[in-house]
């Protein structure tokens, strides 16, 4: 390594974190359902976006005071790597929070004398060592073209799934242009600083971090590799370094040493996650941080790029193959019962390895398959699956059209197109089965791995109608069935799979089906209709993934009952499978429903449609049942049949005419007993059980009711008081979140209308309230929105002659949210 002097003294500081969710989406409907355990959010993708990825696109500087004085986007001065199958999530439905990563790296690049601080990673987060070469380059190359298609520019690194690496791995990055990666210390075998020294082991992360080293390659090729510092890291996951943002800087300002004779890089990776989600307000500790840093002379922030740059003789590197940053066994948390879990006590994982290898026999057997499905159809099957990351992430007709142009062997007929697609669709779903998240916990029954296994699947779904293979999901099941459960009711993989995984399935009957039951819920009367009433619907919106046409549609009410029958055209998104189907569907009242759905028949279908008009003109329950079971006796469904969102939504209005009488019931209780309830008060005695239990209904649902409506103070600190009285448990999170939507909406309506003083003042009286609740109110949204919106206020403003009247109110309203914008 030559250096001149000078250069000998200047140090450096990165920061990488690894911002990364496994794929959640339904892998037929493509998209996340709800996940209580998340409550209040409605999923585990959205919770994080809230917790950590926008507060550290949005993070806070305080000043001396605690007050806000700076927003600053922690992602333009750290290096940082977003999952793509995390990345396509966020651009769907957190828009803000992509374009500010998109807008990070064009900052750092700026910043970095044109290096940009995103690093790609392989697309779903395999396991590489334990991949084969063909699923590597796919997961590279997709990789690559993800990075490419979101941050408009070729990655100069590329991060590994758990940091797993083997050389045949690096080999592949070096081959696709992948100038460095980042791992972790224990993974370095030995060094030597000079082809002429000999080399020095350095197991056991002896390695010294703070200088990046060069691995040759079997194939004549070399890569760039960083060590990060593992003390350092493990600190600020595990220690509480975040609690305070200085004790964080000065803990990587401490890590450089004078008696290093070349220029240091203090590195540390983590979980992106660690700031913020993991470590509440991590955020804020990372940027102040990176400004205190910023703020030195003896130090500057960089990223990889940069550094290799600027420091392009390096010392000598090999690496322990089939390693990894969270096993301390290799690669066996994915493969093996090596001994790592999560903590849990009196649990094995004796079911990885028979899991991974149903899996690898899946990925094997359409493997051969699918190559000799497309001898007739496709140049090259695998050359296809990697270009078919560009469908992928823009599935418009224009772009399916160029992809079969380009690989197809001749012009293809609308069935030969569709087969196509679902072939790589099928290979689609055997790169997703294997995402790491499902080995990495300690039971099979895990939601990760049950995720997994639903992707393999949808695999075996397509190859059903593709290549007839009736027996892979018997093979599949017979492999799981090696693969013990800790839990003894569940017995193993095999029957996890065939109650948890099969049941799962969609079709675009399914599809049709739960159309069909979704409309019987829509616009429903208020009332009973004492006669039969013909109700026409618009077409409602499309199913996720598919697209639903209805071709004829009839829907009638009578009483409390309403019948429903049609056809409809089914089409998949993806896929372009379509079929016609006709249905029927009889909602008796509540959660009584059910329904048939087949094939279209011309000949059939209209002497159905007769039989059920003349049945519901008579209001004959029993004979619509019995046309329903006798015409559809292979197809029928109900609620339970519904996709998990929709069924939430219908339970959620069922239930709510059933809790507002329960409600009503109580208020009587509650307001009888109320001016005892206050004399035990008086007297210290506790109020008993039974009474606490009204309260918990009537008083939470009155504040519920009243932060739903224009929210009144006074009238909302009475019913606290109330609770006080009656010592009820107050719904603290569901009541807050109720405020917080409040208070979003309210923001909303400011942003589009800044001088509307209605707007202004609902946004100012629900802050006020949030303030004066006993329980805590997240803000911080608010907070970041409304120092921008008074930001783009004096930008547009900047004469103090033409600024709104309201000037002194907002001002008002930042001293309550502790803003201090810069004038």
């Amino acid at each position: 390594m030559s250096c001149s002097k000078t250069e000998f003294m200047r140090r450096y500081l990165c920061i990488h974190g690894h911002f990364y969710q496994p794929p959640r989406e339904n892998p037929w409907l493509e998209t996340i359902e709800v996940q209580d355990s998340a409550y209040p959010f409605h999923d585990w993708n959205e919770r994080i976006t809230s917790e950590c990825y926008e507060p550290n696109a949005f993070s806070r500087i305080l000043d001396s005071d605690g007050y806000v004085s700076q927003l600053t986007n922690n992602y333009s001065r750290i290096s940082f790597n977003f999952g793509p199958t995390l990345l396509s999530w966020l651009e769907r439905s957190s828009p803000n929070v992509y374009q500010a990563l998109l807008d990070a790296d064009k900052e750092s690049c700026k910043r970095f004398d044109g290096h940009g601080s995103a690093v790609a990673q392989v697309y779903n987060h395999i396991i590489m060592p334990l991949a084969n070469r063909r699923d590597k380059l796919t997961q590279i190359r997709w990789g690559i073209a993800d990075f490419r298609y979101r941050f408009g520019r070729d990655p100069e690194g590329m991060w590994l799934a758990e940091t797993a690496v083997d050389l045949e791995t690096l080999s592949l990055l070096a081959d696709h242009g992948i100038r460095y990666t980042i791992l972790s210390p224990y993974q370095a075998h030995r060094v030597r600083m000079r082809p002429s020294d000999p080399w020095e082991v350095v197991t056991g992360a002896k390695i010294d971090p703070t200088t990046p080293y060069m691995q040759s390659l079997p194939n004549g090729k070399k890569i760039a590799l960083f060590f990060y510092d593992a003390p350092i890291s493990q600190g600020i996951a595990f220690e509480g370094v975040l609690k305070r943002g200085e004790d964080f800087a000065q803990r990587l300002i401490g890590a450089f040493s004078a008696d290093r004779p070349w220029p240091q890089i203090v590195h540390i990776a983590t979980d992106g996650e660690t700031y913020g989600h993991h470590h509440r307000f991590g955020d804020m500790a990372l940027a102040y941080a990176l400004q205190y840093i910023e703020d030195r002379a003896d130090v500057e922030l960089t990223n990889y790029g940069q550094y290799l740059a600027l420091h392009d003789r390096l010392p000598e590197v090999e690496i322990l193959e089939r390693t990894a940053w969270s096993c301390a066994h290799g690669v066996g948390r994915w493969c093996r019962d090596c001994g790592c879990n999560t903590g849990r006590g009196g649990t094995h994982q004796r079911w990885r390895e028979p899991l991974r290898d149903a899996l690898d026999w899946v990925r094997d057997r359409f493997a051969s398959r699918s190559e000799k499905f497309a001898e007739k159809l496709l140049k090259d099957v695998w050359a296809a699956r990697d270009q078919y990351i560009g469908v992928i992430l823009n599935r418009s007709d224009a772009t399916i059209e160029n992809f079969l142009e380009e690989q197809a062997l001749r012009p293809l007929s609308r069935e030969e197109r569709g087969q196509v697609l679902k072939l790589m669709e099928l290979q689609r779903h055997t790169q997703l089965m294997y995402t790491s998240c499902g080995w990495f916990f300690d039971e099979i029954s895990g939601i990760e791995t049950v995720q997994i296994m639903q992707y393999a699947e949808r695999a075996i779904q397509i190859a059903e109608d593709l290549f007839g293979d009736q027996e892979a999901s018997a093979g599949f099941q017979k492999r799981l069935a090696k693969a013990p459960s800790n839990d003894a009711d569940l017995e193993d993989g095999g029957r996890i799979y065939a109650e948890q995984v099969v049941p799962t399935r969609v079709s675009l009957k399914t599809v049709a089906a739960h159309h069909a039951a979704a409309s019987m819920f829509q616009e429903m009367p208020d009332c009973d209709c004492p006669d039969p009433v013909d109700i026409t619907y618009e077409n409602p919106s499309d199913i996720d993934a598919y697209k639903v046409d209805r071709e004829d549609y009839h829907q009638r009410t009578s009483g409390r009952s309403r019948t429903s029958w049609g056809r409809l055209k089914v089409t998949s998104r993806l896929t372009h499978d379509t079929q016609t189907l006709t249905f029927a569907c009889f909602h008796i009242g509540d959660q009584n429903l059910v329904g048939g759905v087949r094939i279209a028949d011309a000949e059939t279908d209209p002497k159905l449609e007769s039989r059920l008009k003349h049945a519901v003109a008579r209001a004959d329950v029993p004979q619509i049942m019995r046309l329903i079971e006798t015409e559809f006796p292979d197809d029928q469904f109900s609620l339970r049949n519904l996709f998990r969102d929709e069924q939430r939504r219908i339970l959620d209005r069922l239930l709510g005419l059933s809790l507002r009488s329960i409600e009503e019931m109580n208020r009587h209780t509650f307001d009888s007993f109320d001016p005892l309830i206050h004399f035990l008060t008086e007297l210290a005695v506790p109020v008993p059980a039974a009474f606490r239990s009204v309260a918990d209904i009537v008083i939470n649902a009155e504040i519920r009711t009243a932060l739903k409506n224009q929210p009144e103070a006074e009238h909302i600190e009475r019913l606290i008081d109330k609770a006080s009285t009656w010592q009820t448990r107050l719904d603290r999170l569901g009541l807050a979140t109720e405020l917080e939507e409040r208070i979003e909406l309210a923001m909303q309506l400011l942003e589009k209308t800044p001088t509307d003083g209605e707007a202004f003042d609902r946004l100012d009286s629900a802050i006020d309230l949030a303030r004066r609740l006993p329980f805590e109110v997240n803000l911080t949204s608010v907070q970041n929105r409304y120092f921008q919106f008074l930001t783009r206020q004096q930008r547009e403003h900047s004469d103090a002659a033409t600024r709104s009247s309201l000037g002194p109110q907002y001002s008002a309203l930042a001293e309550k949210l502790s803003l201090r914008v810069p004038q």
